[in-house]
């Protein structure tokens, strides 16, 4: 699922900055927004190919295993990364796994029975859903902008599943239970990141989904595995781990209104990729749909940033020291 979603802060500049430096972080965001946009895509060509074979538990047991193997591998040759891991909130990361573990195996069942460029459309809810958990459950107000942003993604998911007419698809509300989950994870994601490396929240990630992943698979599922499946593993687990490298890395580079525009790009191209690879269906009202969800994003991060802009402007003032009387 989309990490974008996941409440990650870009570093903000102080000032505008030269022209030279605007070009060395736009050429820097480029570069990770198409390592995120590609690792996306393997991953779901990779599901597609392995939907064949196994199925979304023991799929998700070989990205969990692969996830898990490289982070070990990482520990070693940096030690650091090792020291960060703290056995701390075991009840949150646990939380926030199971609802995570929903939100993987939703997808990967989508990916297996949907247009794949429905399911990266309906992706683009979740930042939706997040909005709304957090005013529930971490007592963030709900403005006026947030309640219409809210109002332009249901608007944009409305048209794409288009309920009641025979275009509509059941399985593609596997998907939007999936986003729901998705969103819960983030929202917990948002706690846990004052205190909890980034590492160590991938690390405990993987090693408590790996058990979830494995009980619903066939114990004896590694040995249908054979050297013709070695691409799409390999896809399943590196890609997975890249997207969200890739997308950290894009936000410390530029903010979630030039990231986000970016990242719609998965849509167009994943339904050209579908279209040649399995002859699906270039569906105008997903791309219509998509639009309207993106907007609706984009309108709630414009709300945001403005807000936050006063706040600070306010705090600066309430800073500043106050003038002496002349003497």
């Amino acid at each position: 699922m989309a990490a974008w979603a996941s409440p990650t802060t870009a570093v903000a500049d102080v000032g505008a900055p030269p022209a030279d430096t605007q070009s060395f972080r736009l050429g820097w965001l480029a570069f990770w927004m198409s390592g995120t946009l590609v690792s996306f895509i393997v991953v779901a060509l990779s599901v597609r190919t392995l939907s064949d074979h196994l199925n979304a538990f023991e799929m998700m047991s070989i990205r969990s295993a692969g996830g898990l193997l490289i982070l070990l591998a990482m520990a070693l040759l940096r030690p650091e990364l090792a020291r960060s891991i703290r056995v701390r909130h075991m009840r949150l990361q646990l939380t926030r796994n199971v609802a995570h573990f929903g939100s993987q195996i939703c997808w990967t069942i989508a990916i297996m029975m949907l247009p794949l460029a429905t399911v990266f459309a309906l992706e683009f809810t979740i930042p939706a859903w997040v909005t709304l958990l957090a005013v529930l459950f971490l007592g963030e107000r709900m403005s006026l902008t947030r309640a219409a942003a809210l109002a332009v993604c249901l608007v944009g998911v409305l048209v794409i599943l288009r309920p009641g007419l025979e275009a509509f698809q059941p399985a593609a509300l596997v998907l939007i239970v999936g986003a729901l989950l998705f969103a819960i994870a983030a929202v917990i994601t948002k706690k846990l990141i004052v205190t909890e490396a980034t590492f160590s929240i991938m690390l405990w990630m993987n090693l408590m989904q790996l058990p979830m992943n494995f009980a619903g698979s066939d114990p004896l599922f590694v040995l249908r595995l054979d050297l013709s499946m070695a691409l799409p593993i390999a896809g399943l687990a590196c890609a997975g781990l890249a997207i969200h490298y890739c997308l950290a890395n894009a936000f410390r580079y530029g903010d979630a209104t030039v990231v986000v525009p970016m990242d719609f790009l998965r849509v167009p191209l994943i339904a050209v990729i579908g279209w040649m690879l399995y002859g699906e269906h270039l569906d105008v009202f997903v791309f219509a749909g998509a639009g309207l969800i993106v907007a609706g994003v984009l309108w709630n991060l414009r709300g945001e940033a403005q807000r936050n802009g006063r706040i600070e402007r306010a705090n600066a003032r309430l800073r500043a020291p106050a003038i002496q009387p002349a003497e």
